[in-house]
């Protein structure tokens, strides 16, 4: 996080801005999925937006996991045995989540690391990885593992629970991808809030710390994401707009995205290793082809990571490898032109998206502000001068920062949306990037009465529509079931290794049932044919929310009898012709709950207006005016109220009453068949079966640990003078014979034993040392303890003594309570004594009776006596004074109190060493106090000495009676 993002932390979620709703575990997280790395981000009460580090301090982590045979390894740890043994660690997930068997990127993936067994799953069409005979895992549970770590670390980071989330994912993954790591997700047991496109995150997190910079001028950036997986440009417009909810706020709209799905750094670490590779094989130091060997090529895959950062600063440098392979060392020079070379054709490809971007968004360069860098392999310099030159503009912005910022946004958005939190508002208009339509087929008659079947599209969600938005499409010339088609539209934006890579183009088939039943059930209803809900959530996810056929019926109408006038008089009251008409469609941009709310007021007015066979109409609540017209009348004249009268006699038509009925649906996917429910379920099961063999292995490693340096400690202690002197030489005998029996133990059964076994073993141990422990203990105690007890009962007795000195007609405290504290006081300081020199006739090897919890607690009977007496002090009320004796008071004892100040002051009492620990004095008031005053101030107060040199206070209180702590 730069440093004005770190300052501008407090100013965004200040007071108003954030604060807790409910007080249990609300912590919430967001993690940016990239293709090598994970960055998590929490929110949590006192900690806003914060990234989360993992076990190695460090602020991202490797997607990758480890499989052994008796373990699992995640991140750095697992990237650790990759050089060792590639066979068993996972990484990459990415690029086949979503895909099937026989997609481009499958075989990519293959060749990119032909260690691994992928094999098709019948079943799906997908891929899984072959582990052994016996497990099998898919791409999905691959990544729930690691989700779930990432899980793990935000929650020891935030010290509490989480299981909301907020997940990014790239803005060109299609429905299948976007399932499949909803899938992935719930498979770790994680509740995800939404899936954010990771170019819409870093575009939230830019505005949000940028809040005051946005006004109702549109503001044009473009934001050039190269991962290491892909590259992304997006178009983004800021400004503020009104809400009804919130008024004018800031706004973010995706106006338009380009992307290459195989443009990234992993690519050019890939043509560096291999040129790694050819270099070690002319240098001839083994017979063997380098590029066979498995463990040696992941070798040069990690120094060529390394040096493709070191080149981006300097001009060349030396790659060295120890051991490369048959313990031959490798050492090679390469330069930065040496590297440029072999990606020329990667950075040809650069402008690519840019272009594809202000294509989509219909602009041109000269109306973006700025392009702003983001993704680590924008740091590789000769990607930055290929973009400035096609950008065109005088610089590259770089004031993000381009490896956390779509963490952070990401999180920002989960705390907007749980509910334990509250946040400033910021509008986010996101943006498909693919269109979608509905496809259905018609049976018409020809002129020539030639029957002939009609194929009809009609675009659901345009390529850019934003979302989330529902969308409903109605078939009105159906009187049976059917069976429309959910596919996606003109793709011809993308170019053909891209096609390939998209995988199938049809999404869903729709088979409606029961829709000649309905409407035989409702033939004496008007027909408005068959409504389709459509829903594409938060997360960008296509839903058909249900279908039903909608039917209107008129109640006690007038006119039957002539057709012509009852359609005159039915279009009056909201009903309309049996002709279609052209509906206006008017896209909606609210939220899924606001939109429900719409949808349930819409299914309780009455339909009046159809639209074209098939036309999607946005579900978006009718202007209100006139129903706020209807709330507040106009008054009338008297006239106008008697013409109304006489109206009201007459018959009048009544509106149309809507009926609704759900259709069956069947759904048929045809992109890429998701897990079933028993799938899903096996999965978890064998994800947590692996959590706890994780867990126990932990568990077992803790109390191996626990016991070895329990052996040693104990051993050690054995020599210090503390322990001896506490311990007889029979007991001590005993202990180191045992603590040398265990440690035998251990080097010959110890390190394979259970963890049952471990912790008997331990348990042994800290009973057969437990009385030892104990007695040294106490004897540390003791010093610490009778010090707090001695201060104590020195300060309650100087307090008993100095507060039996008020006056009886002052004294506040009883007689009783007094006693209480004094009979307190006196058992205290007898137990103390009698205890003490009971305790020193015993020899330091016997159980002591002198216990620091015993001390404790009589220091505590002691304080709580005390704090009762200072308590009621605080409020008591002033007694009220003799008014005859205050008009006798002349002046001059007034004058005299104010002059001689120090003269009224009662000599403070002594305790036993001499020191005074509290003192009294008696002050006269210089006005007699009124009733009210009377009743606020009180008459004992409690007031740290102001002058503890002298041992007084110059307190201004006008109080009749103070005591003063020093």
């Amino acid at each position: 996080v730069t440093m004005r993002e770190r300052l501008s932390l407090w100013a965004v979620f200040s007071l108003t801005d954030i604060f807790v709703c409910v007080a249990e575990s609300v912590a919430v997280m967001s993690v940016d999925l990239g293709s090598e790395w994970m960055k998590i981000a929490i929110v949590k009460p006192g900690v806003p937006m914060e990234i989360a580090l993992n076990k190695e301090s460090r602020r991202k982590t490797p997607v990758a996991v480890c499989l052994k045979e008796n373990e699992r390894l995640f991140g750095d740890s697992a990237l650790g045995v990759a050089v060792k043994n590639p066979k068993v660690v996972y990484r990459f997930l990415q690029s086949i989540l979503g895909k099937t068997a026989d997609n481009p990127q499958v075989a990519q993936y293959q060749k990119h690391f032909p260690e691994h067994q992928m094999q098709r799953d019948e079943k799906r069409g997908t891929v899984f990885f072959k582990f052994s005979e016996e497990l099998q895992y898919t791409p999905e549970e691959l990544l729930g593992m690691i989700l779930n770590y990432s899980r793990g670390l935000a929650q020891d980071f935030a010290e509490q629970l989480i299981k909301d989330a907020v997940i990014t994912v790239p803005a060109y993954f299609n429905q299948a991808e976007r399932r499949a790591v909803l899938q992935a997700a719930h498979i770790a047991g994680l509740k995800v809030l939404q899936l954010i496109n990771d170019n819409t995150a870093v575009a939230l997190n830019y505005g949000v710390f940028r809040r005051k910079d946005i006004n109702s001028t549109a503001q044009n950036i473009m934001f050039y994401d190269m991962g290491s997986g892909s590259t992304t440009a997006t178009i983004v417009t800021y400004q503020t707009v009104k809400t009804k909810e919130s008024g004018t706020q800031p706004q973010l709209q995706i106006r338009g995205v380009g992307f290459d799905r195989t443009l990234g750094g992993f690519e050019m670490e890939l043509r560096l290793r291999d040129h790694l590779a050819k270099l070690f094989n002319e240098q001839k130091k083994s017979k063997k082809d380098v590029r066979e060997n498995l463990r040696a090529m992941a070798k040069l895959l990690k120094e060529a990571q390394r040096l493709k950062t070191v080149l981006s600063a300097n001009a060349e440098h030396m790659a060295q490898i120890e051991g490369l392979m048959d313990d031959i060392d490798f050492k090679a020079k390469v330069t930065r032109s040496e590297f440029e070379a072999l990606c020329e054709d990667l950075f040809d490809r650069v402008p690519g998206p840019v272009t594809e971007a202000l294509a989509a968004a219909e602009m041109s360069m000269d109306e973006i502000d700025q392009v702003i860098l983001v993704g680590g392999s924008t740091r590789v310099p000769r990607v930055q001068d290929v973009l400035l030159k096609a950008v065109g503009k005088e610089e590259l912005s770089k004031n993000i920062n381009a490896d956390e910022a779509a963490a952070m946004g990401a999180v920002y958005q989960a705390a907007a949306l749980s509910k334990a939190f509250k946040v400033k508002p910021f509008l986010v208009r996101d943006a498909a990037v693919f269109p979608i339509q509905v496809e259905f087929s018609r049976e018409t008659e020809e002129e020539d009465g030639v029957k002939t079947m009609k194929h009809n599209k009609r675009i659901l969600f345009q390529r850019m529509a934003p979302y989330p938005q529902r969308k409903v499409i109605t078939f009105n010339r159906y009187m049976d079931d059917f069976v429309f088609y959910i596919n996606y539209g003109d793709l011809g934006f993308l170019g053909e290794q891209d096609l390939k890579v998209f995988g199938s183009q049809n999404l869903t088939t729709v088979k409606l049932s029961g829709v000649g039943s309905s409407f035989k059930k409702h033939s004496d209803a008007e027909s408005k044919g068959i409504k389709a809900h459509f829903n594409m959530d938060e997360s960008g996810v296509l839903i058909l929310d249900r279908v039903m056929c909608v039917s209107a019926s008129l109640v006690n109408f007038l006119f039957f009898f002539n057709p012509e006038l009852g359609n005159t008089i039915s279009s009056l009251f909201g009903g309309g012709s049996s002709e279609p008409t052209a509906n206006v469609t008017e896209p909606t941009f609210k939220y899924q709950e606001r939109s429900e709310k719409r949808e349930k007021s819409a299914q309780e007015k009455p339909e009046t207006e159809e639209g074209k066979e098939g036309e999607p109409q946005a579900e978006e609540q009718k202007d209100n005016k006139e129903d706020k017209k209807a709330e507040k009348p106009e008054e009338k004249s008297d006239g106008e109220k008697a013409e109304e009268k006489e109206e009201d006699k007459k018959p009048k038509p009544q509106k149309k009453s809507k009926i609704s009925e759900d259709i069956t649906v069947e759904l048929e996917v045809n992109d890429v068949l998701d897990p079933s429910t028993e799938d899903i379920e096996v999965s978890k099961k064998k994800l947590q079966d692996l959590t706890d063999r994780d867990l126990e292995k932990q568990e077992r490693e803790k109390t191996l640990n626990s016991l070895e340096a329990f052996i040693f400690e104990t051993q050690d202690k054995l020599y210090q003078d503390e322990y001896l002197a506490v311990v007889t030489e029979e007991e001590k005998e005993q202990i180191t014979g045992k603590l040398s029996e265990a440690s035998n133990w251990m080097d010959e059964e110890g390190y394979a034993a259970g963890t049952k076994e471990l912790k008997e073993k331990l348990s042994e141990l800290k009973k057969l040392c437990k009385a030892m422990f104990f007695r040294v203990e106490e004897r540390k105690k003791w010093p610490d303890s009778l010090a707090a007890l001695d201060s104590m009962l020195n300060h309650s007795t100087i307090f008993l003594k100095s507060v039996r000195l008020i006056p009886e007609s002052d004294q506040i405290f009883t007689e009783v309570e007094l006693k209480t504290l004094e009979r307190v006081i006196n058992e205290t300081m007898t137990w103390k004594n009698e205890t003490v020199a009971e305790q020193d006739k015993l020899s330091p090897t016997e159980k002591p009776v002198l216990l620091s919890k015993d001390i404790e607690a009589k220091r505590s009977l002691l304080d709580r006596e005390v704090n009762y007496l200072l308590n009621k002090a605080k409020f008591v009320k002033p007694k009220p004074k003799d008014k005859a004796k205050d008009k006798n008071t002349t002046s001059t004892e007034n004058s005299k109190a104010n002059s001689t100040e120090d003269a009224e002051k009662v000599i403070p009492p002594k305790s036993d060493d001499g020191e005074t620990d509290y003192f009294i004095f008696v002050k006269p008031a210089e006005e007699p106090p009124t009733a009210e005053k009377k009743d606020e101030e009180p008459i004992l107060e409690l007031n740290p000495a102001e002058n503890t040199d002298t041992g007084h206070s110059q307190s201004t209180n006008q109080s009749n009676i103070k005591i003063i702590l020093t």
